[in-house]
């Protein structure tokens, strides 16, 4: 949404700002005479090569310090420096779909450069709490595992927590082709220019950039830039939500954005906390994760990737994101290894809006599915060692017998989507035929539980094999006295 001139005017700093270079530090570079807001963009010229723009990150004494968006190759003490604006803008518009740009808006495929009429700044501010439509209806991503055990709803924000090489990027490419959204908006934050162009080629496709923009800065790229692409992203969801769009936010990912803000924050002054990252990461995050979500006008459904440094789920980032968003994918190595994608552990994962979305047939049948994969689970070693003997327990046997066909439900090739109404077929299907298995094993043990309970307690304990105890003897019934003859002479 475009902002009032009004309010713009107010961002304006009217007189012509003008300081020189005094010393660099690393990539900080420290202006005198420069009292420029924070997050104004100055310039400053170099001898003999293109003048280089750099961002107010923040202050120490009577100096300014600038991060740069470029190689500071060149500054030398003396350089001129010159204010060019006191706020950050990006331009945006429909044109951008099918294209791909940096962080500052500038397209970089092989395209033609598009001119766009709106812009909109890079901060704004979320939609007041308020104002925030409840989140009621469904989106489908197409992935068979997320729309059946982790339904997500338009205006969820979830989060994809996985270690590297696991899976992230193929996932977010699935979701980005078969979602029902109309507008997917794709911000990568600090990838290698190869996974850049294989992603999009790739794992995107030519009908998934159709209907998408990407906002990408690559790892070479300055830390400021990789802030900035993903609050651009933002900034361009934002665009589409207020045009009445559902939108589709898929940003890989928020770790590399955090680390790219301690770089910022640590060249400002800012004391390291937990790992080295700055106060500033930690008060960015929530602000970055708040502009998704619903609004008056229309969703930014979000999707962000947490990169857990290790396999650590309890690295700072991991932590902290996993207390900001409505629901969490993991992503599991284990379950890669064996040749089993998407990698999503489904008993580790949860949409803390499902039961809220999802209609109560949904909700049960997943839960079935749920707690017999959970039963397997815990009896895996038992399993594959031979050791378990099968009718110990029901839930057990069902769920043994079973668990090739919930594998072939979970799993899901790149080239195969699934509408939300096919994955609510097969999974009510599946809920149906374990509950009928389930109930044909329990069945006769409940007629022998009644039988047992009608019958005496003594013909019970002999079923259960107990020894039947012994009756007394009767008493002998009296016999008649013997005749005796009567003695002679009597």
């Amino acid at each position: 949404m475009d902002i009032p001139y009004a309010d713009q005017l107010e961002r304006i700093i009217p007189t012509a700002l003008r300081g020189s270079v005094s010393k660099t530090e690393g990539l900080a570079i420290t202006v005198m005479g420069f009292p420029a807001p924070i997050g104004a963009l100055a310039r400053i010229e170099r001898d003999s090569l293109p003048p280089l723009d750099a961002e107010v990150v923040g202050f120490e004494d009577n100096a300014t310090i600038l991060y740069p968006r470029g190689e500071v190759e060149g500054v030398r003490r003396g350089n001129p420096v010159t204010l060019i604006e006191t706020s950050s803008w990006v331009r945006v518009g429909d044109r951008l779909l099918g294209r791909v740009i940096d962080a500052h808006g500038n397209v970089m495929d092989d395209g033609p450069s598009i001119a766009l009429q709106h812009r909109v700044p890079v901060d704004a501010e979320p939609p007041k709490a308020t104002q925030r439509k409840p989140i009621e209806e469904v989106i489908s991503t197409g992935v068979r595992v997320i729309d059946g055990f982790m339904t997500c709803g338009q205006g969820q924000r979830l989060g994809i927590f996985a270690g590297s090489g696991v899976g992230k990027s193929t996932l977010m490419g699935m979701m980005a082709r078969y979602t029902d959204a109309e507008v997917i908006v794709i911000g990568l934050i600090g990838e290698r220019g190869r996974e850049l162009n294989e992603f999009i080629k790739k794992d995107l496709g030519r009908e998934g950039l159709k209907r998408s923009v990407v906002v990408a800065a690559t790892s070479d790229q300055p830390a400021l830039n990789r802030v900035r692409a993903a609050q651009t992203a933002l900034s361009v969801a934002e665009y589409f939500r207020d045009q009445g769009k559902n939108v589709l936010l898929l940003m890989d990912s928020l770790t590399r954005f955090a680390m790219a803000q301690r770089q910022v924050g640590l060249a400002a002054g800012e004391p390291p906390t937990t790992r080295g990252y700055t106060p500033s990461v930690f008060e960015m995050l929530p602000k970055l994760v708040e502009r998704a979500g619903c609004s008056p006008k229309g969703s930014i459904t979000a999707f962000f990737t947490v990169l857990c440094e290790g396999d650590d789920e309890n690295e700072p980032i991991t932590d902290a994101v996993r207390g900001l968003i409505d629901g969490h994918v993991w992503l599991s190595r284990k379950i890669a290894t064996k040749n089993h994608y998407p990698a999503v552990d489904m008993l580790a994962s949860i949409s803390r809006l499902m039961t809220a979305i999802a209609s109560p047939e949904h909700q049960e049948a997943a839960g079935v599915l749920r707690s017999l994969l959970a039963t397997y689970q815990e009896n895996e070693d038992l399993i594959l060692v031979g050791a378990y003997r099968k009718g110990t327990d029901p839930n057990t046997d069902v769920a043994v017998a079973m668990k090739e066909e919930f594998d072939n439900f979970l799993k899901q090739q790149v080239d195969k989507p699934s509408t939300f109404e096919e994955t609510m077929q097969a999974l009510l299907s599946l809920a149906g035929k374990a509950t009928e298995m389930l109930n044909q094993i329990k069945q006769p043990q409940r007629k022998r539980a009644a039988q047992q309970q009608q019958q005496p307690a003594g013909q019970q304990l002999n079923q259960l094999g107990a020894p039947a105890q012994p009756s007394e003897p009767a008493p002998p019934a009296p016999s008649a006295p013997p005749n005796v003859p009567a003695p002679p002479g009597g």
